[in-house]
């Protein structure tokens, strides 16, 4: 049962791990193409957060922001892999910081093939946020087994 288990976790992690490795070869010196890919998301999101909030996000090297997630996917992937419920919170932070910027949705009108588009990967990812917030209540709602031996019961005749 344990071995199945792990296994889950391990095809679960997977996708955090290809999307890391990926990343991590294209880097380059300017964080490749996943740092060109996220600059106007990121700007767009920044712009939104500014109108919304008056919060005006700082200023960020994206190939900063690709090693964070690379960093992130990487950890967190190991740590839940051994059932970490630790590397489940950071793969689940990485999700929630991530998918708004990555899938926004949000800026199309409902119309658009745009908008279905990235609807879809953005519920997708919400499911992987759920899985992780599932696997992180599990865990820690499990009570953990005591080290005190049971006292033996006595025979009766």
């Amino acid at each position: 049962m344990a071995f199945i288990s792990f296994l889950g976790r391990l095809l679960f992690v997977s996708v955090f791990v290809l999307s890391a490795y990926q990343e991590f070869n294209e880097f380059g010196t300017d964080g490749g193409p996943a740092a060109r890919q996220l600059r106007p998301k990121f700007n767009v999101f920044s712009k939104h957060v500014a109108t919304q909030t008056g919060f005006q996000i700082p200023h960020v090297e994206m190939k900063h922001l690709i090693l964070g997630a690379i960093i992130m996917k990487s950890l967190g992937s190991l740590l839940f892999v051994f059932s970490s419920s630790f590397g489940a919170v950071i793969l689940l932070l990485h999700q929630a910081i991530s998918t708004p910027i990555l899938y926004d949705f949000y800026n199309y009108e409902a119309d658009k093939k745009e908008f279905v588009q990235l609807f879809v990967k953005f519920t997708q990812n919400l499911a992987l946020l759920g899985a992780l917030l599932f696997f992180v209540g599990m865990t820690n709602s499990m009570p953990r087994r005591s080290l005190k031996k049971k006292a033996p019961k006595a025979k009766t005749n």
